[in-house]
């Protein structure tokens, strides 16, 4: 049984979890093995999420007057809480995956920057670049322009080069 002081720490911890958070999914996890539901924390830990179980009361307390009080009707059940400060993408494939490999994992709740979206949309953001292959896909397309430019800018040396260098060995051949 937890003591007040306890609950109250549980709350603040939460709330300053949820305060810095852009997603947050939560999932049934009845009829788990701990070594299951020890593997998907330690993949959510390891990607730099935030994973917890907490009563579902002091969950809804700790979002109150957050962007993701929209979760508060929909938690029920015993569930486990999965936030996401970066990358949001990461965390929908961990928890995604992970509930297509083990079926007792459900996934219930999925608040996205504060709007409730339904449970099957976290198959939808499992498919976005992860924040590292995004930032990856935005330099590859600002990169491509200035290359072409230093190509454009390097062809004609490079022609007068060649050039050069035929007339060299024309002249050393005749």
């Amino acid at each position: 049984m937890l003591t007040l002081e306890q609950k109250n720490n549980i709350v603040s911890e939460m709330a300053g979890v949820v305060a810095t958070a852009q997603l947050a999914i939560a999932a049934e996890y009845r009829g788990l093995k701990v070594e299951e539901m020890t593997a998907l924390r330690r993949e959510a830990r390891d990607a730099g999420m935030y994973m917890r179980v907490v009563k579902n009361t002091l969950m809804k307390r700790a979002v109150d007057g957050t962007p993701f009080a929209c979760m508060q009707d929909q938690l029920m059940d015993p569930l486990v809480f999965a936030f996401a400060q970066d990358d949001v993408a990461a965390l929908a494939k961990i928890m995604n995956n992970f509930a297509k490999d083990h079926n007792k994992l459900i996934i219930k709740v999925v608040a996205l920057n504060g709007k409730l979206l339904r449970p099957e949309d976290a198959e939808a953001l499992s498919k976005l670049p992860t924040r590292d292959v995004a930032l990856a896909m935005l330099m590859g397309v600002m990169k491509a322009p200035i290359e072409k430019f230093v190509r454009t800018l390097a062809a004609p040396t490079g022609k007068l080069a060649r050039t050069l260098a035929a007339v060299r060995e024309d002249k050393e051949k005749g």
